[in-house]
């Protein structure tokens, strides 16, 4: 049994330290949020007062925020998480960042003599509830072994893409093609419409031929031919449109950093801007299928 401090108790925090707590692991837990720590609690995680009792003790100290400057701040802080962890304590960061950020948390953490990775996740809120995440690690081997057994209790794959910001690095691209393809999937549709189409004929030529990808076959944008997608339950969201819009925004800060060209991404992070704008950003990333069918049918 590990002693796990979990900052970050969330939609999606809440749930992956409580699979953590099933897994046999002592789990106390810290948020801003009283209705979150109550959840949390309820699944057997000890709330503590503050940051620094949170990590005191600890074998590894996980995060999930929201943003890089949060993640910053939290290492940054005096008195804070790396101040009151042992020095042998593993800090592990499985929010979605920019590199840069990920960058400056590992090299923080490696000043103060700690191990760190950053393992961002894929799956939604299904799969942190379900332990079937996906994780993308970033960080030294030896950071990523002592971290796979913790990782694996609270998803299906855990995967090392490399050095530090890797994991950061390998989330952005995924999401990037995932914001790209469900637009494209969603103007096939919103063509299909047009022409008179059924829906479910273009589903069962494309999704066994050269169109098929994930945005189709498994999250299919319009209601009918995949019963457990979004499209078929109102379009509540595993996976919103603001959190779609967030991780296109970060792709293309990374693209402008690097020196990437990213025209398609571009055009899908102002496609999502637009959406959130009319006032989408909670719906499922799915649901821009309605935005793309309103435009072509006027």
């Amino acid at each position: 049994m590990a002693i796990i401090g979990f900052i970050g108790l969330g939609n999606m925090g809440g749930p992956m330290a409580a699979n953590l707590v099933r897994a046999g692991h002592h789990v106390q837990g810290y948020d801003l949020v009283p209705a979150a720590c109550t959840a949390a609690a309820a699944q057997g995680v000890r709330i503590m007062p503050d940051l620094a009792t949170t990590a005191a003790g600890c074998d590894a100290v996980i995060t999930m925020l929201p943003a890089g400057a949060a993640v910053r701040a939290l290492y940054e802080d005096p008195s804070g998480i790396l101040a009151a962890a042992p020095e042998t304590c593993l800090m592990i960061d499985c929010s979605t960042i920019d590199v840069e950020s990920a960058c400056a948390a590992h090299a923080m953490a490696q000043q103060s003599g700690r191990r760190a990775i950053d393992a961002p996740v894929s799956g939604g809120v299904g799969g942190a509830v379900a332990a079937t995440l996906t994780f993308m690690a970033g960080g030294t081997e030896a950071a990523f072994a002592a971290a796979q057994p913790l990782l694996a209790a609270m998803g299906s794959r855990v995967v090392h893409c490399g050095d530090a910001g890797a994991g950061q690095a390998a989330k952005i691209c995924n999401n990037m093609i995932l914001g790209i393809s469900m637009i494209g999937v969603s103007e096939a549709f919103a063509l299909a419409d047009r022409l008179g189409l059924d829906r479910q004929a273009l589903f069962d030529v494309a999704s066994t031929a050269s169109g098929q990808c994930w945005s189709l076959t498994s999250y299919c944008p319009v209601p009918g031919p995949v019963p457990s997608s979004p499209a078929n339950h109102g379009y509540r969201p595993g996976f919103s449109a603001g959190l779609m819009l967030k991780d296109l925004q970060l792709s293309q800060t990374a693209a402008a950093q690097s020196g990437a060209v990213t025209e398609l991404g571009a055009h899908a992070a102002r496609m999502y801007q637009a959406f959130a704008e009319a006032g989408h950003a909670q719906d499922d990333f799915s649901a821009i299928f309605r935005m793309i069918a309103a435009r072509s049918a006027s």
